[in-house]
């Protein structure tokens, strides 16, 4: 199963924003990595290269490698509809971000490490690849086995605070959640601009 396993501190400072979740690094060098970092304001970038960062964005924000965002994209344009909000939703249905949608996990690193692990099942069976779509109506939920009913309660006691979506139905007392229905590009809310991911692979 392929993964990005380079350094992830260094990939937040360069585009300027926590892609994997809270960072120290970011907030103590809110500037550019290398030697001339420190003293180089953010360039301004040219639009192919502005597109190029956005999409580099979404990849590493959800943690997908480029052939496979390729062939995420070609799909949401086979689709009807918005092809930059189908791809969003396709992303958000991956099992290991739903998994850190419901609370399971901390980081989409922690749930993807869950999802590899066997520690989660839909619809009753053990799915343990990360990038499976989840469906509207499938429950997801922790194995039945103490060692991963142990690890995810120990997960959604760090994750308390956090809001459930909207979108699905989370029930942290039996630790499983139901995927309702696909949510909107406003409740996705996402932190690369789509359409210009778009642009850049319709050139």
């Amino acid at each position: 199963m392929a993964r990005y396993t380079g350094p992830r501190e260094k990939i937040a400072r360069r585009f300027g924003i926590a892609l994997f979740g809270p960072s120290k690094a970011l907030e103590l060098r809110n500037f550019p990595p290398g030697q001339h970092g420190a003293r180089n304001t953010r360039r301004k970038q040219s639009e192919y290269g502005a597109a190029l960062a956005e999409k580099q964005k979404l990849r590493f924000q959800y943690g997908v490698l480029e052939r496979q965002f390729r062939r995420m994209f070609a799909e949401a344009q086979r689709r009807k509809g918005v092809t930059g909000e189908i791809l969003l939703q396709m992303l958000e249905q991956r099992l290991d971000n739903v998994v850190y949608r419901m609370g399971f996990a901390n980081t989409r690193f922690a749930s993807r490490q869950l999802v590899g692990h066997g520690h989660v099942t839909v619809n009753g069976i053990r799915v343990n690849i990360a990038s499976y779509q989840v469906q509207p109506g499938d429950v997801i939920a922790a194995k039945g086995n103490p060692r991963s009913q142990q690890l995810i309660g120990r997960f959604l006691e760090m994750t308390l605070g956090t809001p459930d979506p909207d979108w699905m139905t989370v029930d942290r007392d039996k630790m499983s959640a139901t995927f309702n229905r696909l949510p909107t590009r406003e409740e996705i809310n996402p932190i690369a601009n789509e359409q210009l991911v778009v642009e850049l692979y319709s050139r």
